[in-house]
């Protein structure tokens, strides 16, 4: 029989097991009403917890920049974040104060969205400042504010250029879209069209697309319509109505021929990317060319996976998806090949592929396996009300490119409907060619009232409620594992964390094996009982659950999300992944080429080098966190790990009487300590003892320069370190709320001073490095290059200052005991926030409830205290500075500053 026909029928004859695919049984019930000025409001109830996700979304975003604006609309952006006519001030201030959560603001093509999730008691706040900021901005924005922003805005652009790779997507539009198309640019924008912004373009730009018309307004969680009406009205009624937008709603350009390109970057690996521009968002097209992406290159089960990275070795990634927009969309491949791997022939069997799939024709159990894993990520997604994704951002979504909020449900259906016929022949259509269409439509009558909202002050937030933490529950395993738990039934998933007391820290116990516990964790998912990592990944996607392993400092994990209704099965594929790995010498090649590209990539990667190289110069030789904090050891140990290390470092770490499991989620502790129970009855404990890790207390010692020559780096990343107090201290509060007064929040003074104020870097921090031993305190500043001297005098100015003339304030205390209590209850609304909240309090030996406690801990908290702190653990005379960047450019003004000994390496040393 002919192989297409043959394969036509198996499909056919399959096809029956996929028909019952339903839409998960989840519902995002909402109200939606208008007021007279256009302003369109979607209210959505959800009282698991006491906050409300506030979602504003415009119509505008890079799409709608003239020629020579490029970079306007996310510049404008920024400049919404710097305060309105009745409150001039930085935007974040007030949300601080009252602990929001998942607060930001994007732009992107189609639209620019602002969002924040409040405790309830600071809603009205929030309107009142979104609201504000969407009436009364102009009077607020001078040439200061702009020229700031803008230099904000250019040291994004600089640092995202600066990225392996970061250079592409310039090309790739310029190349997919025609002249004139309004996706022809990067949202970013052009470093010359950012200079050209003035003052007329911003009160313009406000004018024309932020009107009530054009905008959207999500509230959900602890609200209704009833609550939601009357406030919506008093403080977004005045708004302008703005004026009449016409839009393209359709431009899927034809192109009629494959082109060919060259870039070169600064990158240790080849990589392909190839686009094809298809229909956009809200077609019915494009649910189904995710479907065949995912199928194509959407994981490990795929066939691009399968070919490139398990079979041939040839590549380190592969992948497949639909990035959807509203006029057109792109469907991308992107292939991260190994070095010396041939480009050309990559790139003919990558048409090889393509071409076979669409003669053959998608496979039920290919699309199942996508079906699944699409339901799965949406019912996870919907638990969460606010921040990047959840309910609100559906809602708006929805209603913005659609015209309907519940447009998530109609892009399910029609995943859950398709057939492998449908999928297989839009694919073969729309990998070719596309069309063009203009709707106009009627605009309305629309006109702004007077409201009694009072602009003179900014509504007082009073009161905030408290955290209430969940009851956790805990038995002991026959194996000796100890099982923490609690009870979540918001949706029907289990979260489950294995954790072993192990991690990079457990290294220095293996003679110096770098890197070993991660290799070791990374392979336990690559082949396990009689199953090979394509058949892992595949009984995951079919059961709809997410396994992965991994390790931290200290601490290795295997982590598993479980449907409710497959955690029976979904258990048993954890402990066979955690119990039985195969280290197969095949997966160990395999996995080892993929490491040192990673290593590879990580030594292109600012920020990795850092990570890399300032650890082991902190704490010397022979110390447990003298490590890459990257986790992935060096080439030399990385080259010599065999099979015997593999299985020695598992026996010796990954045991029951090392091991505890978290589970979150829709069970009973007395179902899922039976259903563990039966899972892990092979699994017990050797008579062997405990390795120990050498976590000595270490010290600081002289101040000292190391800088990493990267010729020709637009910008210097500023890392420095000092070893500072325990994680596992019984006042970490008052470390934190120190750090938070320096650097560790977007208000504090370091960022504030480099980004805010100065201009010359996108964003500086100070943090204290999650850790059970002594925590490094790290600050982090990617400057522009020219400023890296000038940026090292300020912050040598900032901390010198902080532990003498000028220590924190009693505003800046209060500001951190609000931000870190207020935001209690949006910190903890996900299952997974619980779990990973009860690991952190195992590994640092606090109480479960810590969380809860920290309300008091923090209200409790004196400034002297805070002092102390700071002269504690603020140093400047005792940093270690790493940066990287231009030697013959920084060099000479860095020795001028005199922090120490300067010592300037070639990467890789």
């Amino acid at each position: 029989m002919h192989r297409m026909f043959a394969t036509a029928v198996a499909a056919a004859l399959t096809w029956t097991g996929l028909a019952t695919a339903q839409v998960p049984d989840v519902e995002i019930p909402y109200e939606r009403f208008e007021l007279d000025n256009g302003l369109t409001v979607i209210v959505h109830e959800d009282r698991k917890a006491p906050i409300v996700a506030v979602s504003m979304w415009y119509g505008v975003g890079s799409a709608d920049e003239p020629e020579g604006k490029t970079g306007f609309a996310h510049l404008f952006e920024h400049l919404m974040f710097n305060g309105s006519e009745n409150y001039n001030d930085d935007y974040f201030g007030p949300f601080e104060q009252v602990g929001a959560t998942g607060m930001n603001g994007t732009t992107w093509f189609d639209r620019t969205n602002y969002f924040q999730t409040v405790p309830t008691p600071a809603l009205e706040m929030a309107l009142w400042m979104e609201s504000d900021r969407m009436t009364n901005l102009l009077g607020a924005v001078d040439q200061d504010r702009l020229d700031e922003q803008r230099g904000v805005v250019q040291n994004e652009k600089r640092q995202g250029d600066n990225q392996p790779y970061g250079m592409v997507q310039y090309s790739q539009l310029r190349a997919l879209f025609p002249e004139g198309h309004p996706y022809a640019h990067s949202t970013i924008g052009s470093m010359e069209d950012l200079e050209a912004a003035s003052l007329e373009d911003v009160y313009s730009w406000f004018r024309q697309y932020y009107g009530a018309t054009n905008a959207v307004l999500v509230l959900a969680g602890d609200i209704d319509a009833e609550e939601a009406r009357p406030l919506v009205q008093r403080y977004f009624g005045d708004a302008p109505v703005g004026p009449p937008l016409n839009r393209i709603n359709e431009w899927v350009p034809e192109r009629r021929y494959d082109t060919t390109e060259v870039l070169y970057d600064d990158v240790p690996q080849a990589r392909i990317y190839r686009t094809w521009v298809v229909p956009g968002r809200t077609t019915e097209e494009r649910a189904e060319l995710e479907l065949f992406a995912t199928a194509l290159g959407g994981g490990r089960t795929s066939r691009l996976y399968e070919d490139f990275v398990f079979d041939r070795q040839v590549a380190t990634s592969a992948s497949a998806w639909v990035q959807e927009h509203q006029l057109a969309s792109m469907f991308n491949v992107i292939i991260t090949l190994n070095p010396g791997e041939d480009v050309a022939a990559a790139s003919a069997r990558l048409d090889e592929m393509v071409e076979e799939m669409m003669a053959e024709g998608v496979t039920a159990e290919e699309l199942e396996a996508a079906v699944t894993r699409t339901n799965a990520g949406v019912v996870r997604g919907l638990e969460q009300i606010g921040g990047f994704g959840g309910k609100a951002v559906t809602l708006a979504q929805g209603e913005l490119y659609a015209g309907d909020p519940g447009f998530w449900r109609t892009y399910l259906e029609r995943l859950n409907s398709a057939t492998p016929e449908a999928v297989t022949a839009t694919a073969r259509e729309w990998l070719n060619t596309g069309s063009h269409e203009i709707h106009v439509l009627p605009f309305g009558d629309h006109e702004s009232v007077e409201t009694d909202a009072d602009r003179s002050a900014l509504p007082v937030v009073a009161s905030t409620p408290e955290l209430v933490w969940p009851d956790v529950q805990t038995a002991e395993l026959s194996n000796g594992v100890d099982l923490v738990f609690v009870r979540r039934d918001a949706v029907p998933v289990v979260e489950m964390q294995m954790v072993f007391d192990a991690g990079y820290a457990a290294d220095s116990a293996a003679g110096g094996q770098l890197g070993l516990a991660d290799f070791t964790m990374n392979m336990l998912d690559e082949g396990a009982g009689r199953m090979n990592a394509l058949e892992i990944a595949a009984e995951a996607e079919r059961l709809g659950a997410q396994l992965s392993t991994g390790a931290g400092l200290d601490t290795s994990s295997v982590t598993l999300s479980a449907l409710r209704a497959n955690l029976r099965e979904s258990v048993e594929l954890m402990a066979t992944v955690i119990t039985d790995p195969s280290f197969a010498s095949d997966d160990i090649e395999r996995v080892r080429q993929m490491t040192l590209s990673g290593i590879q990539q990580e030594m292109a990667n600012p920020i990795a080098i850092a990570l890399r190289m300032l650890p082991p110069e902190m704490f010397g030789e022979g110390h447990a966190y003298s490590v890459p904090f990257t986790g992935s050891g060096n080439p030399e140990t990385v080259s010599g790990f065999t099979r015997d290390d593999l299985l020695a470092h598992q026996a010796a770490w990954l045991r029951p009487d090392n091991a505890t499991l978290f589970v979150v989620g829709d069970t009973t502790l007395e179902e899922i300590t039976s259903v563990v129970e039966r899972a892990f009855r092979r699994w017990d404990a050797p008579n062997t003892p405990l390795p120990q890790k050498n976590l000595s207390e270490a010290q600081n010692g002289q101040g000292r320069v190391i800088i990493v020559d990267r010729p020709n780096s637009p910008q210097s990343l500023i890392l420095a370190g000092l070893i500072g107090p325990s994680g596992s201290v019984e006042n970490p509060e008052v470390y934190g709320a120190m750090n938070d007064a320096i650097g560790g929040s977007f208000s504090a003074r370091v960022n504030m001073n480099l980004r805010e104020d100065k201009g010359w870097s996108y964003g500086a921090q100070t943090l204290l490095w999650g850790a059970r031993g002594q925590r490094p305190w790290l600050v982090y500043a990617p400057v522009q290059t020219d400023r890296t001297t000038d940026s090292l005098s300020e912050l040598m100015r900032e901390f010198n200052e902080f532990t003498s003339t000028n220590p924190a304030t009693p505003e800046e205390l209060e500001r951190s005991i609000n931000n870190n209590t207020r935001s209690l209850p949006g910190q903890f609304e996900t299952a997974s926030a619980v779990r990973g909240s009860l690991v952190s309090s195992h590994n640092l030996g606090r109480d479960w409830n810590y969380p809860a406690t920290l309300t008091e801990r923090y209200r409790n908290l004196e400034l002297e205290t805070i002092h102390a702190a700071a002269r504690e653990v603020v140093q400047p005379d005792q940093l270690v500075w790493l940066i990287i960047g231009d030697a013959a450019l920084i060099e000479d003004g860095i020795r001028e500053l005199g922090l120490g000994e300067v010592e300037v390496r070639s990467l890789g040393e």
